[in-house]
């Protein structure tokens, strides 16, 4: 589980530990993936935390080894770590461009390259669940970098998942629309703050709210289990009807 310490990912952590998964809570912030491990921990569930950054190939090679050998075996991934700078196009410069997709893409990639290689090696198949977004499919001013990245997601979601069939691994991708987390300090400031500015946003969500990230969590439980056993390849919608509007 990478991301795990807050937000989605956190829920995504709670979520599986119900279900009887041990959960490696990945997060490049390690105090506050020890806290989300001690929460687990405190509820009967089986957790560790490890501090990866995924722009680097040693930790993600670390954090996918240190789950194999902690609990024996790797069976399912979950990459969900990813930042969200807002910015227009034209002051976007390299290093903010390459820091973005070397998280939410490559880090993507590599971390699910190196769970597959252990799921392999066990011979007993696995799901691999990624998190894009609906900017995938609609981008919103100022995340051009960001949307690139999530479109990326949504494509490599559907790559891995031809390439892994034959191992019965299974990648499949949950796309959140507006999900009120601690990360997305935007979103949540203007719905705190500017009661004119969140009523119109609220109106282009059919369902008229945002999401919990408990929602985008029982889908990715779904996703795990044996319930999603004929599903790979698939990207998920979970926007409260966000791009029907």
């Amino acid at each position: 589980m990478t991301g795990g310490a807050m937000g989605i990912g956190q829920a995504i952590a709670f979520r599986l530990s119900e279900a009887g998964a041990r959960v490696t809570v990945a997060d490049i912030d390690f105090q506050a993936a020890a806290e989300t491990a001690d929460q687990i921990k405190a509820r009967g569930g089986k957790a560790q935390a490890v501090c990866a950054d995924l722009g680097s190939m040693v930790d993600i090679e670390r954090m996918v080894q240190t789950a194999v050998e902690v609990f024996g075996s790797l069976d399912i991934l979950v990459n969900n770590a990813g930042i969200y700078p807002l910015s227009a196009a034209l002051n976007i410069h390299e290093q903010l461009w390459d820091r973005v997709h070397d998280v939410n893409l490559k880090g993507i990639f590599f971390c699910s390259k190196a769970a597959a290689q252990q799921m392999i090696k066990a011979g007993r198949g696995g799901k691999i669940i990624n998190i894009s977004s609906v900017d995938a499919f609609r981008p919103t001013q100022g995340t051009a970098h960001y949307s690139a990245s999530k479109g990326g997601t949504a494509m490599l979601t559907k790559a891995l998942a031809l390439e892994l069939a034959p191992h019965s691994i299974l990648v499949n991708a949950i796309a959140p629309g507006p999900v009120a987390t601690p990360g997305n300090k935007e979103l949540t400031n203007l719905l705190q703050t500017n009661e004119k500015a969140a009523r119109r946003f609220i109106s282009r969500i059919p369902l008229g709210r945002v999401a919990d990230p408990d929602e985008m969590a029982k889908v990715a439980l779904f996703l795990a289990s044996a319930a999603a056993d004929h599903m790979t390849g698939s990207v998920v919608l979970v926007d409260g009807g966000y791009l029907l509007s």
